[in-house]
């Protein structure tokens, strides 16, 4: 099957206006996630085979991602060549058109290759900006991409002794909300990025105001559903004040969902996944896979 390809694409949205990465509810049309404007794409390509994305990292309505990535097959009509990955690039974002989607890079990969199971890690950015009561005062880049705190400071020592504590492997059942998924879920998860730094502003030179803004990263091979929005909730919270380094220490061990504060959790606007990793050798294709210079220059029709 020679028109047969099997691409690995990485991908960003503005996650605002959709309800998530994955694909919305079939009933409710108004409803929309990321994943059925990306097959919407892929079928104006004409494939011969069903549309059907694999996403490597679900987010929430309302988060963002720089660098989300899945997978797809495309087998087109008549035997043609497959797409070379600079055209699958191009043409997915022209039939985007003014989503708030791009494709930033395509990659062909082997035929049994898995986006979400082949991947090593994941990075999420929650942004913070501080000393503004409400986002409408901070720049237009800014105003829903990140969590907008009154405080002009936090405790950044506290904050960074909670981090430590956070990082590494542990049970992190409180740290997760429940969903229907969550009997299947093993808790334990290996945290091997917990960091606190300086962050900016997008617009930082052209503002006329002193804006503040931190970044709180996590990284790990997986994460619970909504675990990095309690995680950065807790750990504000004990910047603030709220939150002591003895009753953290006890939620993390108390191993409880319903034992997190009710309303501690950040929301999602200033919530980015800003990478997913793989094995380089996983992602070469094999010889017979490997594009010829007969199609380097193939349309998109």
């Amino acid at each position: 099957m020679h028109s047969f390809a099997r691409y690995l694409v990485f991908f960003q949205y503005i996650g605002t206006k959709y309800s998530g990465v994955v694909k919305g509810p079939p009933h409710n049309l108004e409803k929309r996630g990321v994943q059925d404007y990306l097959e919407d794409a892929i079928q104006k390509l004409k494939p011969v085979n069903p549309v059907s994305l694999s996403i490597s990292s679900r987010t929430d309505t309302g988060v963002h991602a720089l660098s989300n990535s899945a997978h797809f097959d495309l087998q087109r009509r008549d035997d043609k060549p497959p797409f070379t990955e600079d055209v699958v690039v191009q043409a997915l974002n022209f039939h985007l058109k003014t989503e708030q989607i791009r494709i930033t890079r395509a990659r062909r990969v082997p035929a049994d290759f898995h986006a979400r199971y082949r991947a090593q890690s994941r990075t999420y950015v929650y942004r913070l900006a501080l000393g503004s009561s409400h986002y409408s005062l901070l720049p237009l880049t800014d105003g829903e991409l990140c969590w907008s705190l009154s405080n002009t400071e936090l405790d950044m020592f506290a904050m960074r002794e909670a981090a430590a504590l956070l990082a590494g492997t542990h049970d992190f059942s409180t740290f997760r909300a429940v969903s229907s998924d969550l009997p299947f879920k093993n808790p334990v998860k290996t945290l091997d990025v917990v960091a606190i730094r300086p962050g900016s502003s997008f617009a930082q030179s052209h503002f006329h105001g002193e804006l503040q803004f931190l970044e709180l990263t996590f990284t790990s091979r997986s994460f619970l559903y909504k675990q990095v929005r309690r995680l950065t909730g807790a750990l504000v919270a004990v910047g603030q004040g709220k939150l002591s380094i003895p009753r953290l220490k006890h939620l993390l061990e108390v191993r409880d969902s319903l034992a997190y504060p009710q309303g501690m959790a950040a929301p999602a606007q200033g919530l980015f996944l800003t990478k997913v990793d793989y094995e380089e050798t996983d992602l070469q294709p094999s010889e017979e896979q490997r594009p010829s210079t007969s199609n380097s220059k193939d349309g998109c029709t």
